[in-house]
Formats: C-alpha cells, sequence, structure tokens
C-alpha cells in the first residue's frame, strides 16, 4: 500500500502545535488603511482551527 500524501495547500496555511492546530487568519493583506490599529492588532493575534474543523484538517495534513 502506498504512503498517503500530504495536501501540500493545506500544509502552507496550517501549523502543527502541542494542543491545537494553527491557522492565518483573513482580510490583512491589502486595504489597510481604513481599518483600526486595534483591529489589525487582533488580526495578528494567533488563531486555532475550530474543534469541528479539527478532523478534516488533521486528514489533509495525514495526522490522522
Amino acid at each position: 500500500m502506498p504512503k498517503m500524501k500530504t495536501n501540500r495547500g493545506a500544509a502552507k496555511r496550517f501549523k502543527c502545535k502541542k494542543n491545537a492546530i494553527k491557522r492565518g487568519s483573513a482580510f490583512k493583506n491589502h486595504i489597510l488603511t481604513k481599518k483600526s490599529p486595534q483591529r489589525k492588532a487582533n488580526l495578528n493575534a494567533p488563531k486555532y482551527v475550530h474543534s469541528t474543523n479539527v478532523d478534516s484538517v488533521k486528514s489533509l495534513l495525514c495526522m490522522a
């Protein structure tokens, strides 16, 4: 039986940490002038994959 391949798009978007899967945040690439500094700071804060999606992300990363 061949080895399972990791989904390369998912591998670039998610990082596996000890207890959670870290993800990026949307809406922080352009049109930043109208966004408040507080909003931009919140976008830079670490985000994690929701518990309902963890199993599907793990299957893309060949972890489960």
